[in-house]
């Protein structure tokens, strides 16, 4: 999910700092992927459908069979010892839903640890995601609240019992879900997004100028080389999250709850997360807290981020869900996240990209004081949430 935490005004020209570089193809629509097109559909075909558009959209592009398997919907049948259902195949199932910007890519881990411990797993491809940043333009959150609706029902024909995970504004999809539907069980929540910067309620305010100044749909536009998330990101894609935060539920939660968040992202209101949690009336809550100071809490369990014998200053939004092993993203990963230099600083960007001594962790300025800094994208403390979680489903009525 791209910074939704902007430190000035979002004004067209002044604000986005990627303002010279020209708008390409994918920037605009690719007229395959603006909502939600899997009513009527089984689960099966919702995958096979998608599959193909991908294919069509990724087309003669290096890498196509890693993009497609990375931005697919997938499901997947429990391994091991798992419980069965009274009516249903299996007892237990999980919904995953990615976040802004992202792709079931980012819930394949999660989606492997549920089915190792009984779960049936489901994951789908929210609307506008997956294909080019340009597909983003028209979405609208209704649309990704819909996706996720449709993947609830498709599970309850599998499972019994019915959990959601999501990351950050997956988690939120995810909460609005459970708060309107009574066969949700209970929720597994990373990097939720539920509160963003107030300034994004202006963002819609772009439509007004943007037909005379296409760059103004824009908030920033970066090189999109990572095929698994966008990293140019339209003002549509916030004025849309600004929308679902807001249309959340703001009373009690009386199911069981997991959270896993960073007190330093820069992307959303950690605060947001806390104030969350106090609403959780259940007695099985759990909450691990990234930060580099003990909250003091009996309901919160204190991770400490920095690691500096690793050169990791905090955690960050984009790390929770990933581990150090990952290909991708890991800690050997073949992706460097380095947008917070990208048109501003030259130099900062290529040694973020080259070097192999630069700092990791959030972007806040704070961190960016100790030199080169690369924004962490993977999680050290994986295992050890996993065990949490772990304890958290031994639990599970």
């Amino acid at each position: 999910m791209i910074r939704l935490r902007p430190t000035s005004k979002p004004a067209c020209g002044r604000y986005n700092d990627s303002m010279n570089i020209p708008l390409q193809a994918r920037h605009h629509p690719s007229g395959r992927n603006a909502g939600f097109t899997g009513a009527g559909l089984s689960f099966i075909e919702y995958i096979r459908n998608t599959e193909e558009m991908l294919r069509q959209v990724h087309a003669g592009k290096p890498d196509i069979e890693k993009r497609v398997n990375g931005n697919v919907p997938f499901a997947w049948q429990p391994m091991g010892d798992y419980q069965k259902g009274n009516e249903k195949p299996y007892r237990r199932g999980v919904l995953l839903t990615h976040g802004l910007s992202d792709s079931p890519y980012h819930m394949r881990y999660l989606g492997d640890f549920f089915r190792c411990n009984g779960f049936y797993v489901m994951a789908v491809l929210l609307p506008g995601h997956g294909t080019q940043a340009g597909d983003l333009l028209d979405v609208r959150w209704e649309d990704w609240a819909e996706t996720v609706a449709y993947g609830v029902q498709c599970l309850s024909e599998m499972v019994d019992d019915i959990y959601l995970a999501g990351f950050s504004a997956g988690a939120a999809l995810s909460l609005y879900q459970a708060h309107n539907d009574e066969r949700v069980r209970g929720l597994f929540m990373f990097s939720p997004a539920l509160q963003i910067t107030a300034r994004a309620r202006w963002s819609h305010l772009h439509r007004l100028y943007s037909w005379l100044l296409p760059r103004c749909t824009w908030l920033n536009v970066m090189p999109d080389r990572d095929i698994y998330k966008y990293e140019s990101f339209c003002m549509n894609a916030v004025t849309q999250m600004w929308r679902l935060t807001h249309a959340l539920p703001q009373g009690e939660l009386r199911i069981p709850v997991f959270v896993a968040a960073s007190a330093d992202d820069a992307t959303v209101i950690a605060a947001a997360t806390l104030n969350f949690f106090h609403r959780v009336q259940h007695s099985l809550r759990k909450m691990q807290w990234y930060a580099a100071v003990d909250p003091q809490r009996a309901d919160v369990e204190w991770v400490k981020s920095a690691l500096p014998e690793k050169r990791i200053l905090s955690s960050a939004h984009t790390a929770v869900v990933i581990p150090p092993e990952d290909a991708h993203y890991g800690e050997a990963g073949e992706y460097a996240n380095c947008l917070h230099y990208f048109a501003r600083d030259d130099d900062h960007y290529s040694a973020c990209q080259a070097s192999k001594t630069v700092w990791l962790g959030e972007v806040t300025p704070d961190n960016l004081k100790y030199g080169i800094l690369r924004r962490l994208m993977y999680n050290p403390h994986y295992a050890k949430m996993e065990a949490s979680m772990r304890s958290f489903i031994e639990r599970l009525p």
